[in-house]
């Protein structure tokens, strides 16, 4: 299968000097939710401001369903909805207009069966005849997505669609991109909320500092970086750890009540039973043991800060 969006060599470089992307490759297929990870600057916004026409790269291509995003701009853009991080909307312009102007823009015919269902969707349909000045910052975000949603994209960008919204607003939205991917459509999103990208991402990227770290799915990324911790809680504090335990990879807590033991889940050895067994030949009394799986998030932070450290 052919990717939807195909990135190569990709890069950005600011009047500045300032370099936002450097040669970013990345293929994205068709009805996959792609979430891009990274701290502010990292070059998230840079990189779909350039997929959707808005930034000129300085180097490298983009394609988006077989069509080059500068020599068949009409064609990419077409394809493509946008919602951005900023709540830019005319006040005084009424929500069904809105949606219906711009599906115009994109030389779509009418279709108030579809712009119903999308504003029903959205939990808009109630404030179809209300002006967007009247409306609050979490209805005015659900309208940004409708405006994007309006001409029928193929694939959708939600540039940090979370930020500043309601828990109850984000799980709605949740539930739409799950609905918009049944329905072949594919979506890329910026966020800061691990958690999103743990819910509703069928793949993870890290970027930061206008590199793509990595770009895996989420669960192999998950089983290749993540490691598990055996938390053991002692009977008695220790002040350091007696000399038969100094040649095991143990972190004693500060209060000197927790060993941590981090190991590597897929390995057909982790020796749980052995260090059991040298702590209580050691004369120590294990009053409870529990084990912590590695997130996404601490995944995330240690890629970031590893890469930071090496430059």
């Amino acid at each position: 299968m052919s990717p939807i969006v195909s990135i190569s060599n990709l890069s950005k470089t600011y009047g500045s000097g300032f370099q936002a992307l450097k040669n970013v490759s990345l293929d994205i297929q068709p009805g996959e939710i792609l979430a891009l990870l990274g701290p502010n600057g990292a070059g998230k916004t840079t990189l779909i401001s350039i997929i959707c026409g808005i930034v000129t790269p300085s180097s490298g291509t983009v394609t988006v369903d077989g069509y080059d995003i500068r020599r068949d701009y009409r064609q990419t853009r077409s394809r493509i909805g946008l919602v951005p991080q900023e709540l830019s909307l005319g006040a005084f312009e009424k929500v069904w207009h809105t949606m219906t102007f711009s599906r115009g823009l994109f030389g779509k015919p009418p279709n108030p069966e579809y712009i119903e269902q999308v504003l029903r969707d959205l939990t808009l349909w109630d404030k179809r005849n209300s002006m967007l000045m009247m409306l609050s910052g979490g209805m005015k975000r659900r309208v940004l997505i409708g405006k994007a949603l309006a001409h029928e994209p193929r694939v959708l960008f939600l540039d940090e669609p979370s930020a500043g919204v309601d828990v109850e607003l984000r799980q709605e939205m949740w539930a739409l991109i799950h609905r918009l991917r049944a329905a072949g459509v594919t979506i890329i999103l910026t966020t800061h909320y691990i958690e999103e990208a743990e819910a509703i991402a069928d793949r993870v990227g890290v970027i930061n500092n206008g590199e793509l770290l990595v770009v895996d799915d989420k669960q192999t990324l998950m089983h290749k970086l993540g490691k598990r911790q055996l938390v053991i809680e002692l009977e008695t504090p220790l002040q350091t750890l007696p000399e038969s335990l100094q040649e095991w990879p143990l972190e004693l807590s500060e209060s000197g009540e927790q060993m941590t033991y981090t190991y590597d889940p897929h390995r057909t050895h982790t020796r749980i039973h052995e260090l059991l067994q040298a702590i209580c030949d050691a004369g120590l009394v294990i009053k409870d043991v529990q084990t912590h799986q590695t997130s996404l998030e601490e995944i995330f932070v240690n890629m970031v800060k590893g890469k930071h450290e090496n430059t």
